[in-house]
């Protein structure tokens, strides 16, 4: 067949890059022609989104994906955009942006969420969305947003995601994409369809909207994955040198809906996907919500997946961990790879220092190294002195948290879990790869670490009836990357490190 070539921007919370996406007789190559910093900045309102020089790098990327199109002879079908959850912009009638984004660690939302909760009440939130709460989400957001400046709240016209405002500076149009949305705690998660002949498919909470007098005037209907947005603007493809009609696909808009899209499932196999990253999201995919008391006191959520699937899984901390070490390992004056620093991690003494991945100062950026002696210090814990020491504790915790979310979803499900599936940039790490195979004793698949490329790649080619459905996508990934599997051992070890990771959990 003849090739097809697609345009992924995926952007995380520490980096961004333009990938071109190739698929030909069935094979998917990703071809990275771009690659950026997207770091958040401190401003006398907060923190927020440096959101010019991020449009900058987009347009740099469009550019080099042209020229990259060009010299292979493949035409570009259409670009699409994913980036973490929850954030988002305001634009008015005249199509201005009304501000800066805010970034989601920007530390006022926590009151407004304790607000929320002890005006409303937490059960009745996750009642009405599905979705655990943490003092980032969108809603919360915008209950502090009222607060500090209601009058920008009455002033929008739009409320975009991050990659929906993005899409509104390709295409001119706006719209607001299922996963990206679904991440907001505003949607209501019953009621999905996937019939890819309605034009939306979910809903917003009105009623919880409503009930915390928050407008709703800015919210637009809500679209699937995979859905034509518009098409690029003239003024964009002329300085790139594309040809008129590039189409604007929305893919699944939130970059971890596009790693679970390209998580290769054999469909026999009972399995869970563990999408590596700054944050960490494990799961299942279901074809029905499953909202009660014990899924919310788990933390467990219901996103919104690729043909009408929901991600219910549970956020951890991740490797934001790791990255805030580092950073502060940079401000002394030293400078570590990622590379590096595991293979400091694996010569380091095992089970010495373990953390609670969701304790609160943990969550904010800054001096991590201070803060895990902190928590070591309060715990009675020896304090991790080296950067390898420090890291070991870092990734060991991930892997006692990741055995957590496992047996939390097994007890919610009612079903045994075979094998974790790693996708993402973390499943390069080998080190806290096999570290989850011992501390859940699975079988660990790992790959591919491009998996939220390769699934904003594969949606795009679903909005653009190249391919017909979510499994023919799959085959493609399982056909065009190999993976690599980790067998569990030393249990005794790991059983001993868990029961103490349990002990301090909490205590921090």
């Amino acid at each position: 067949m003849t090739a097809q070539a697609y345009l992924a921007f995926d952007l995380g919370a520490e980096s961004g890059r333009a990938i071109v996406g190739v698929l030909r007789d069935d094979q998917l190559s990703l071809h990275e022609v771009h690659r950026f910093a997207n770091l958040p900045v401190q401003l006398p309102s907060g923190y927020h989104w440096n959101l010019g020089a991020l449009w900058a790098d987009l347009v740099r990327g469009l550019g080099k994906a042209a020229a990259f199109c060009s010299e292979h002879g493949y035409e570009l079908r259409s670009l699409g955009v994913d980036t973490w959850g929850v954030d988002f912009g305001l634009v008015g009638r005249s199509g201005q942006l009304l501000g800066l984004p805010f970034a989601y660690r920007d530390p006022r939302h926590a009151k407004a969420m304790a607000k929320a909760h002890d005006d409303y009440g937490d059960e009745k939130i996750y009642q009405a969305t599905g979705i655990a709460s943490w003092p980032f989400n969108s809603v919360y957001q915008l209950l502090a947003m009222q607060a500090d400046e209601p009058g920008v709240l009455m002033l929008a016209d739009r409320l975009l995601f991050m990659p929906d405002l993005l899409h509104y500076f390709f295409s001119g149009q706006m719209t607001n994409e299922a996963s990206i949305a679904s991440t907001s705690q505003m949607v209501d998660p019953r009621g999905i369809t996937a019939d890819p002949s309605s034009k939306t498919v979910g809903s917003w909470a009105t009623k919880l909207l409503d009930d915390l007098h928050l407008p709703r005037h800015m919210l637009g209907d809500i679209i699937a994955p995979g859905s034509k947005v518009g098409s690029l603007r003239k003024n964009l493809a002329d300085d790139a040198g594309l040809s008129a009609g590039v189409a604007v696909v929305a893919p699944a808009c939130h970059d971890t809906a596009s790693a679970i899209a390209s998580v290769p499932f054999d469909g026999k196999t009972p399995a869970c996907y563990l999408s590596s990253g700054t944050w960490s999201l494990m799961g299942v995919e279901l074809d029905e919500p499953l909202i009660n008391d014990k899924a919310r006191r788990a933390l467990y959520t219901h996103e919104r997946g690729v043909a009408g699937t929901i991600r219910f899984l549970k956020n951890i901390a991740g490797l934001w961990l790791v990255q805030e070490c580092k950073r502060a390992f940079e401000k002394q004056g030293v400078t570590y790879e990622y590379a590096a620093l595991t293979k400091l991690a694996a010569q380091s003494k095992p089970f010495v220092t373990l953390l609670d991945p969701d304790h609160a100062p943990f969550l904010s950026p800054g001096d991590m190294p201070g803060k895990i002696a902190a928590f070591a210090k309060k715990t009675g814990q020896p304090v991790p002195e080296s950067p390898g020491a420090l890291v070991r504790a870092c990734l060991e915790t991930l892997a006692c948290a990741y055995r957590v979310a496992l047996e939390d979803v097994e007890s919610l499900t009612g079903k045994k879990i075979e094998v974790i599936h790693i996708v993402g940039g973390g499943c390069k790490n080998e080190l806290l790869n096999q570290m989850t195979a011992d501390a859940t004793g699975r079988v660990v698949i790992a790959g591919p670490d491009e998996a939220t490329a390769a699934g904003n790649v594969l949606v795009q080619a679903l909005g653009c009836q190249t391919k017909e459905k979510l499994s023919q996508a799959r085959a493609i990934v399982s056909a065009s990357f190999e993976p690599k599997r980790y067998e569990p051992r030393d249990k005794a070890s790991w059983d001993a490190a868990f029961e103490r990771f349990l002990g301090v959990k909490g205590k921090g």
